[in-house]
């Protein structure tokens, strides 16, 4: 049986503890306003949101590598393509059901929304039938939908005609009504997604070499796109929809310019994130470290941190509103018509976040043990 890689336990499980600061601040914070608007928000809420940005990106493209990984295991093209249709049935299905339920702690599914789990599954029911090709097409496949999606910016649903709902699916993040008093937000489209899953894919060849090689592979190529980055958002002209601008400090103009677009991930956001993921794979590959292993027992278990951790940040919701007076009913309809007088200060949000992190710890920790001793096939789905 090969042995996990750590490295990619490392990074994973560090987005997983990065990405619950942000939910985190969006059940208890006090502030009623996009945190990257610049004209309210404060540097430290800005970046509070900014850093959690790494998150959903290396989280689709390192399941693209799992993918390959796993491919690379049962060494059956068939089987992994039947592996990743079901899986991603499985993740839809949880996007409508668990996640759902964790969310809003109702199952009145007035406002659906499809989240990052939604476009994992989807994405993984895609790359079932990519992987009948060659590598380096699905290699292709990825980077045309990364690199080229923004010359779509322009063209709205109502551009499309009959084909609006599909492309709102695709490329534009929209509210659809499905019926009376119900609506479903697309919430993550396909485009990009998809294309980084297969990126993420194709990269997963590059855990074939060996380590020294790799990790030189790794760190030219993460630099290579932070450098792409800095080129491609200070021309200002490609690769997002939202271009920076000179504000009323420095300091607020380096904001815009790391202010990019994430519905849908642009080129720029894509660059800005996944360079420094995979800079972060080169440097760990001479080791982790007891830091890097107490991120990895997050990054063991990723699906099931992930469930876990909405229901205690939802349950702690409502305990700290019962504590400040409220009705704890207003809490099963969360985090929308939230009462404005609730919430908590950046700091305190963020003693949340590290409770929140530390009481994660132990769940995880039991579930990645069992899951290592068990070779049932329903640990390859949660």
């Amino acid at each position: 049986m090969r042995s996990r890689i750590v490295s990619l336990d490392v990074v994973r499980g560090l987005i997983m503890v990065i990405m619950a600061l942000d939910h985190t601040r969006d059940y208890f914070t006090d502030v009623r306003f996009d945190p990257t608007d610049l004209s309210q928000a404060s540097p430290a809420l800005f970046l509070t949101r900014w850093i959690t940005h790494y998150c959903a990106p290396v989280f689709v493209f390192l399941a693209g590598t799992a993918a390959f990984l796993y491919g690379r295991k049962v060494n059956n093209k068939k089987q992994l393509s039947r592996f990743l249709w079901s899986r991603g049935g499985v993740l839809v299905l949880l996007e409508l059901t668990l996640v759902h339920l964790g969310f809003w702690f109702n199952f009145s599914y007035n406002f659906i929304v499809l989240q990052v789990i939604w476009a994992i599954g989807m994405s993984m029911i895609v790359l079932a039938a990519l992987v009948w090709l060659p590598l380096r097409w699905i290699a292709v496949f990825g980077l045309v939908l990364i690199l080229g999606h923004n010359a779509l910016d322009g063209i709205a649903p109502a551009d499309t005609g009959a084909f609006a709902v599909p492309w709102t699916f695709l490329h534009v993040q929209s509210v659809l009504p499905l019926a009376p008093n119900h609506q479903l937000f697309v919430g993550y489209t396909l485009i990009p997604w998809i294309g980084v899953m297969a990126a993420g894919y194709a990269f997963g060849q590059f855990f074939t070499l060996g380590s020294e090689r790799r990790r030189s592979l790794f760190l030219r190529l993460g630099a290579g796109m932070i450098l792409g980055f800095l080129l491609l958002r200070g021309l200002n002209i490609y690769g997002d929809p939202r271009p920076w601008s000179a504000q009323q400090s420095s300091l607020y103009t380096v904001l815009s310019f790391l202010n990019v677009t994430k519905y849908p991930p642009s080129l720029s956001y894509l660059l800005m994130t996944l360079g420094p993921a995979i800079l972060l794979l080169g440097l760990l590959e001479r080791g982790v470290g007891r830091i890097g292993q107490f991120f990895s027992v997050y990054g063991k278990v990723p699906l099931f941190y992930y469930l876990l951790h909405f229901y205690i940040i939802h349950t702690l919701t409502i305990i700290a509103g019962a504590a400040q007076g409220f009705d704890p009913l207003i809490f099963f309809n969360f985090p929308f018509g939230y009462p404005p007088s609730y919430g908590f200060p950046l700091w305190a949000v963020y003693l949340w976040w590290i409770g929140i992190v530390a009481l994660l710890y132990f769940p995880c920790k039991w579930y990645g043990k069992l899951k290592s001793r068990s070779q049932h096939p329903v640990f390859s789905y949660i």
